[in-house]
């Protein structure tokens, strides 16, 4: 007569999960911890190119007697990221992480710095001034009411328009589009050629046939294996980078933004160079107080709409959103967000802001706070383990985005296409946020035609007051240029 032998849970293990799944309340949002931890990992990779971009971008800012360099920002970037991501998860419970925000920091780079003048450390000020004001909308209620203003169907509109594009974003990243004789086109003359091209397609086409057989961890599975083709390809072939340290095109089938192949040890000990380099008041002497104000009320224009398109698209994602499409904890996640951009400035690394990679790990299962937690413990680590990270190149990074896309689109079902007051604006937010590349301006360019459409009616007064303001505020933004020209 056989025996088995029953593995049980030591009480003390069991205690701490059910902490854990009470805290984060992960039953309850249908996840498990497993779930959770696997969809943290997930974002944190599908966000890792930051620790490379930003440094890349930021440091062309810096003079040679700067003090701190390339690896400071980088160490930097990853420190910041990993504690306001952490402090979303502990505080909004909201599968939602933070990094340096792409275009903000071009924006510090070739706006505030390369066209206005300004020192990186009084750029680094009015990152802290933007988001000291916007910390002040959200500690009134006003940033939570503009949110809360806004037409359900208009935020499911946000949602989709996201989705495509970051789906556009995975796409350029990878290289599968690029500019060409026409505005955009398939790879190079219109054919896919190179390696770099190759693991891209193996790791989206990989991720759709374990997508299909319902495999967990599709998306991770996915993206992992194809940075493994990616450092094997490396290793037999040596393929150079796609463009030289001037930005010039060297080799059109090049890697994009990071190389596959480790030089030397995989950690190293981090330098924080770039934490307080910091002038709040240079910019006002330097430029004027007029044209400080605009600058700092076009910086936070794009943190406050990008946040929220954000988060609605990743509730929407993780089925969080209530019947007026609002996250649960709204307040605490742009509370949040509104810290991590002072964060950011004192950090010495651009705005930090949310991140809608983050749609990557809830296409894996994150629902909760912990899958934050596990991406900013992840990035913490990458402060010592950052030659690792830079392992994982932007051709299989942009597989979870390309996916991802797909997965947020299907929201377009929810949208009443019958009904032309809700289907123009709608479509126009869908539309303007890949062809512009930004998603505050799809954003913009749907509330302005709402409200039009809304007037054109005589349904003026169904219009909510504050998306009388918001719209009134985003064609200020959209005439910035001849503003700014006006009064200079």
């Amino acid at each position: 007569m056989s025996t088995q032998k029953k593995t049980v849970a030591s009480p003390s293990a069991t205690a701490s999960s059910s902490t854990i799944d009470r805290f984060f309340h992960i039953t309850e949002r249908g996840s498990s911890i497993a779930q959770e931890v696997r969809g943290g990992f997930v974002t944190f990779f599908a966000m890792a190119y930051i620790l490379v971009v930003n440094p890349i971008i930021l440091s062309t800012t810096l003079p040679a007697e700067a003090g701190f360099a390339f690896a400071d920002i980088a160490a930097g970037t990853a420190l910041v990221a990993g504690i306001v991501t952490i402090l979303m998860g502990l505080v909004a419970n909201f599968p939602l992480a933070l990094a340096a925000g792409m275009g903000l920091n071009a924006v510090v780079a070739f706006t505030l710095v390369g066209g206005n003048g300004l020192s990186y450390q009084e750029a680094m000020g009015l990152i802290v001034w933007e988001g000291i004001l916007i910390t002040i909308l959200v500690l009134t209620g006003f940033r939570e009411a503009v949110f809360k203003a806004v037409p359900r169907q208009l935020k499911t509109a946000i949602s989709v328009g996201i989705g495509l594009f970051i789906a556009f974003v995975g796409l350029i990243n990878a290289g599968i589009i690029r500019p060409g004789g026409t505005p955009v086109q398939l790879g190079i003359n219109g054919s896919l050629a190179g390696l770099p091209a190759l693991v891209f397609v193996f790791g989206l086409l990989l991720t759709v046939v374990l997508y299909i057989r319902k495999v967990k961890g599709a998306i991770l599975i996915g993206l992992l294996s194809s940075t493994v083709l990616a450092m094997i390809f490396q290793a037999i072939f040596h393929v150079s980078a796609m463009k030289d340290e001037t930005g010039e095109i060297v080799n059109p089938t090049g890697w994009g933004q990071t190389i596959p192949e480790l030089s030397g040890s995989i950690v190293s000990l981090p330098s924080f160079g770039s934490l307080f380099q910091v002038d709040m008041f240079g910019a006002f002497s330097k430029l004027g107080p007029v044209a400080v104000v605009l600058l700092i009320f076009s910086l936070m224009l794009a943190d406050f709409f990008d946040t929220m398109g954000t988060m609605v698209a990743i509730g929407g994602e993780a089925k969080l959103l209530d019947e007026n499409g609002n996250p649960p904890r709204s307040r605490e996640i742009l509370l949040v967000d509104s810290l991590a951009a002072i964060a950011g400035g004192v950090g010495g690394v651009s705005s930090n802001t949310s991140y809608i990679e983050s749609s990557a790990g809830v296409g894996e299962g994150a629902r909760t706070g912990l899958a934050s937690v596990v991406t900013g413990l992840l990035f913490l680590a990458s402060t010592f383990l950052s030659p690792l990270v830079a392992l994982v190149p932007t051709e299989a990074a942009s597989t979870a985005l390309v996916f991802v896309g797909f997965l947020m689109m299907m929201q377009v079902a929810d949208i009443d296409w019958s009904k032309a007051e809700i289907a123009i604006p709608a479509f126009l937010t869908i539309a303007f946020m890949p062809f512009a590349y930004s998603i505050t301006v799809g954003i913009g360019v749907g509330f302005v035609t709402y409200t039009l459409i809304r007037i054109a009616k005589g349904q003026a007064k169904r219009v909510h007051l504050l998306m009388w303001l918001v719209s009134i505020l985003f064609i200020v933004y959209f005439l910035l240029g001849p503003i700014e020209a006006l009064i200079g």
